[in-house]
């Protein structure tokens, strides 16, 4: 199977006055084409650390990073961020949504970055706006939509660019429960279309929606099981 992510004894330190501090240590890993999984941990277990290894958003101190295909570990910060464009869809927490932009212009945004002709923009933002239930919202701006609404848009976004890899940094950390489920039914559907994607979650009941649960603990991976019966 086509490994996305390999992590080779992967370590990130951090100096914190005289101290150093080791976020990660040694991590070994891969994610392969197709995967669902969940990275979980208390605070200060290293999975923010992680995330933002994977997601290209820092480097590592030692070790490997290999992105589908392509060595990133030592790439300068406008290597990285071509690489984030073209090969990350990202969903955060807060949503990360322009204000005075419409949905339809924010789901473009990536689309802007990778040198589409406008019309093809529209088109492509158009289609993903459908796919996640907001065809009828593309003019509406995040302050007329509902949370739920928002996470709709920037998953929208995040996708719209056909990335290797879907990285969700707790998505429904800002949801009530109603609506975290309907954020968590439209991510599966998203994985049963043939997406990677990577989820970063404190949640024991969000977590048990993807179909392979690592756990962090002190920097390293305490355990890395699959698991037999995801919810949906």
């Amino acid at each position: 199977m086509e490994k996305i992510i390999h992590l080779d004894r992967i370590t990130k330190n951090y100096k914190v006055g005289p101290s150093v501090v080791r976020a990660l240590r040694a991590v070994t890993l891969d994610i392969h084409k197709g995967e669902y999984v969940a990275v979980m941990g208390a605070s200060g277990s290293g999975k923010s650390t992680l995330m933002n290894i994977i997601g290209c958003l820092d480097t590592p101190s030692g070790g490997n990073y290999i992105l589908n295909g392509t060595e990133v570990s030592s790439m300068s910060d406008n290597q990285l961020a071509e690489i984030r464009n073209r090969e990350i869809g990202f969903v955060f927490q807060v949503f990360n949504l322009l204000p005075r932009n419409t949905a339809l212009e924010n789901v473009m945004l990536p689309l802007i970055y990778a040198g589409e002709k406008k019309h093809i923009r529209r088109e492509l933002a158009l289609k993903m706006l459908e796919d996640v239930g907001l065809g009828d919202r593309v003019e509406h701006k995040p302050n007329e939509l509902s949370g739920g609404q928002r996470q709709r848009v920037a998953i929208a976004r995040a996708l719209v660019n056909r990335p290797s890899l879907i990285l969700a940094d707790e998505p429904t950390g800002n949801l009530d429960s109603r609506i975290s489920e309907e954020i968590m039914k439209l991510f599966a559907d998203i994985h049963r279309k043939g997406n990677t994607l990577l989820m970063v979650t404190h949640e024991e009941d969000i977590a048990r929606h993807a179909h392979r649960i690592i756990r962090l603990k002190d920097g390293e991976i305490e355990s890395d099981v699959p698991n037999l019966h995801p919810i949906y």
